[in-house]
């Protein structure tokens, strides 16, 4: 390693390694050991061709095609003239002389500035794009101390808990570059999670775990990724035991409104003909989901739909039930003998594409209202036609607060009774 003095100060020279041509266009390099003491030189001369070679490396990492390389390459290479790396919107708004600083501090060849260290040091590498599922991938490096001395089941069952929470999320609103994540988007998230603590029975502790373990994943990798981004994470919990109520859909609204020629037409097929089962069922959007050709009896004398617990787990064991098919029920359904594909291993999306189609064509009642207010509907109507407890509690999935005696009618008794107020 040549140390050689250059008017007063001492120097190192060395040969460029041909691993760096790419990015260093001299065939020989001259760096300042800033020093007129030949001892200090090379005592320093180590250290400072180390220091060369990582950036050279760096510099080969920005190279690549790979965005999350070349953005840790722009945080190094920032780094290492002893800047914290900055977006350029950011940079721009400096103070004079912290701008100076970071301009004079790039390198320039033959009066040519080095164009990827001004783009580190002023921070115009863009920033990666790192979606949900990768965002994923990159949380079990940067919490590997959280898991340390865990034993193999002990670590299955911490990270799964974030699996499903990261599958839920991507399954309703898609694998999204973590950067595009609205305030929008974590709502609708929150939103469906309080239709399935109705439609199935859960605790709002779930909802809560599962937007816990998603913000942690989030903010883990914008934090330990210094991606700089603001994410949309307050104010999302439930509170414990106080789901959102559910505000019924009116007679007059689902008949004026919902049901006026043409007011569907801009929703998917089998989202219109679940919606349309549910005004004269009330049956869960998910139960609806799941129906198959097993459960779907048109040719019965009373056309009819069972709910069981094929391929899933229901609610509860009330939840198996038969329910009679009336109406625009029964038309909509007749189109989809064999149920909903879209839907039966996929009904988290469901009522998703549903309120967005209500709100956006302005088919809510109120602002409160969603699509399973018409499962509450369809309740309300039965209490006002004074319907026997017993087939109500039947119809709905409900216990009964006594023995349940006999079969609780026929199912064309009971499709006579629902006549009435069926659409």
């Amino acid at each position: 390693m040549a140390v050689i003095l250059r008017g007063a100060t001492w120097s190192l020279r060395k040969r460029v390694p041909a691993r760096y041509g790419e990015v260093e266009p001299r065939k020989e390099i001259w760096l300042s050991l800033h020093t007129d003491s030949k001892a200090e030189a090379e005592a320093k001369a180590p250290a400072i061709w180390r220091a060369q070679v990582e950036a050279w490396e760096a510099h080969l990492a920005g190279a690549s095609e790979d965005a999350e390389k070349r953005f840790q390459a722009a945080l190094d290479l920032a780094g290492k003239r002893g800047f914290s790396w900055l977006p350029l919107k950011e940079v721009t708004h400096l103070p004079r002389n912290d701008l100076l600083k970071r301009i004079e501090a790039i390198p320039a060849h033959d009066k040519h500035p080095n164009r990827q260290e001004a783009a580190a040091i002023l921070g115009a590498v863009p920033v990666p794009e790192i979606s949900v599922s990768r965002a994923l991938e990159l949380y079990w490096n940067f919490t590997r101390d959280r898991v340390a001395g865990k034993s193999p089941d002990q670590l299955r069952r911490w990270r799964n808990p974030r699996i499903k929470a990261a599958k839920n999320f991507i399954t309703l609103i898609g694998d999204k570059p973590i950067s595009a994540i609205s305030g929008d988007d974590m709502l609708a998230f929150r939103g469906w999670w309080l239709d399935r603590i109705d439609d199935e029975g859960l605790s709002a502790n779930s909802a809560n775990k599962d937007l816990i373990h998603l913000g942690d994943i989030l903010k883990t990798v914008n934090k330990k990724k210094r991606l700089g981004l603001v994410l949309p994470l307050s104010d999302l919990s439930l509170k414990e035991g106080k789901a959102r109520p559910r505000l019924p859909f009116s007679s007059t609204w689902i008949r004026d409104r919902l049901l006026a020629p043409g007011a569907l037409d801009g929703l998917n097929d089998q989202a219109r003909a679940i919606f349309l089962l549910m005004i004269n069922t009330g049956a869960r959007p998910s139960e609806l989901a799941a129906l198959s050709a097993q459960t779907i009896h048109l040719d019965a004398n009373t056309p009819f739909i069972e709910i069981m617990g094929e391929g899933r787990q229901l609610k509860s064991v009330n939840a198996e039930r038969k329910i009679p098919l009336l109406g625009v029920s029964l038309e909509a359904l007749r189109a989809f003998p064999g149920g909903f594909d879209r839907y039966r291993t996929n009904s988290a999306s469901l009522s998703a594409t549903v309120n967005k189609f209500l709100k956006q064509n302005d088919l809510k009642e109120t602002g409160g209202h969603t699509m399973y207010g018409l499962r509450h509907a369809f309740e309300d109507r039965m209490l006002e036609a004074r319907i026997d407890e017993r087939i109500r509690r039947d119809l709905m999935g409900h216990a009964l607060d006594r023995v349940r005696y006999g079969q609780g009618g026929s199912l064309a008794d009971v499709a006579d009774r629902l006549a009435p107020i069926s659409f």
